[in-house]
C-alpha cells in the first residue's frame, strides 16, 4: 500500500520497513500494521488538532505534569506555542503510559518507542495470527465473560495504584486476546490525584465494563468493584495486589447543610478579621 505521510520519516530512518495494511481509524489517530525486520507491529499516527472531532481535552487533562514552568504558562494562556505544546503533550502521554504500565504488568501492548509523533507497539493477535478483535466482537460463556471481568479489574487496580485511570474504558478499547483481554488506547488517561473528575472517570470505567459483560453473566451486575477500590485509594490503602470483594456499603446519610454553610461562615468571618488585623497593623506602622 502506499505509505501514508506520517510513516514515511519512520521508514527513512530505518524504524520500520514496510507498511502492510491500515487497522483501523478513529477519532483520534489511524492505526496500522507495519513490518519492522522479522517483527510486524502497529505503528499509531496521531491526528492533527485540526482534524480531530475529541472536544473534551481540557478535562482530561487537568492534572498532568508538563516539562518546565515555560510550557505551563504557556498552555495555560493558550498561546501558539502553548497550544502547540498541549498537543504535544497530549500525542507523547500514550507511550509514556503504557512503559509505566507495561513494567506494572498492566495487560496493555508492549511498546516500541515513540517516534516522530507516531507510537510503535506490539500488534495484539487473536490464536489464528490475525488482529485481535475488540471485546465488543465477541460471544461469552457466563464464565469467560466472569473471567474477563476479574482480569480487567485487576489492572485498573494495578492503573489505579500508580495513581491513574483510564478515562474512557469500554468494549471498544479491550482487546480480546487468547490469553485474555489487553486494553489499549491511552491518550486521555488522568490523574487519579490531580484531576477533580477522576473517581467519576474511574466509576464509569468499571461501570461501563461490568455492565456490557454482566449481559453474558448476569451476577456481576450486583458488584461494586469500582467504589469499593476508590475507598481505598483515597485512604491509601490501596496496592497494585489488592483483592477486592465487589462489596460496597453506600452512606446513605442525608448530608447536613446548616452545619456546612456554618463552617463556610465561620471560615469567612476568620478571614474578615484577619485581614481587619493586617490592615490596622499597616496604619500602626
Amino acid at each position: 500500500m502506499k505509505t501514508p505521510q506520517g510513516l514515511q520519516p519512520l521508514i527513512d530512518d530505518g524504524l520500520i520497513d514496510e507498511v502492510l495494511r491500515p487497522l483501523k481509524s478513529g477519532k483520534e489517530a489511524s492505526v496500522y500494521v507495519v513490518r519492522a525486520g522479522d517483527q510486524v507491529l502497529c505503528a499509531k499516527v496521531y491526528k492533527d488538532m485540526a482534524q480531530r472531532s475529541f472536544q473534551t481535552r481540557v478535562q482530561y487533562q487537568e492534572g498532568r505534569k508538563v516539562r518546565g514552568s515555560r510550557q505551563a504558562r504557556a498552555m495555560g494562556k493558550a498561546s501558539k506555542f502553548g497550544r502547540r505544546e498541549q498537543e504535544e503533550a497530549w500525542k507523547d502521554i500514550e507511550a509514556t503510559t503504557l512503559y509505566q504500565l507495561a513494567d506494572a504488568g498492566v495487560r496493555v501492548p508492549q511498546p516500541h518507542g515513540y517516534f516522530h509523533g507516531v507510537l510503535l507497539m506490539e500488534l495484539v493477535t487473536d490464536a489464528d495470527g490475525h488482529s485481535a478483535p475488540r471485546l465488543g466482537e465477541v460471544e461469552l460463556e457466563p464464565a469467560q465473560a466472569e473471567a474477563f471481568y476479574a482480569m480487567l479489574v485487576a489492572d485498573v487496580v494495578r492503573m489505579l495504584s500508580l495513581g491513574l485511570v483510564h478515562g474512557d474504558l469500554s468494549e471498544y478499547n479491550v482487546l480480546v486476546a487468547p490469553d485474555g483481554p489487553v486494553i489499549i488506547d491511552f491518550p486521555q488517561v488522568v490523574s487519579a490525584a490531580g484531576n477533580n473528575s477522576a473517581r467519576a472517570m474511574l466509576l464509569h470505567d468499571v461501570h461501563k465494563i461490568r455492565d456490557y459483560l454482566a449481559g453474558s453473566a448476569p451476577a456481576l451486575a450486583s458488584l461494586h468493584h469500582g467504589e469499593e477500590m476508590w475507598a481505598l485509594y483515597e485512604k491509601g490503602e490501596l496496592h497494585g495486589d489488592t483483592v477486592l470483594t465487589g462489596r460496597f456499603v453506600f452512606d446513605t446519610r442525608r448530608a447536613d447543610v446548616r452545619a456546612v454553610q456554618a463552617s463556610i461562615e465561620d471560615a469567612r468571618q476568620e478571614a474578615i478579621i484577619r485581614q481587619q488585623g493586617r490592615e490596622a497593623a499597616e496604619e500602626n506602622d
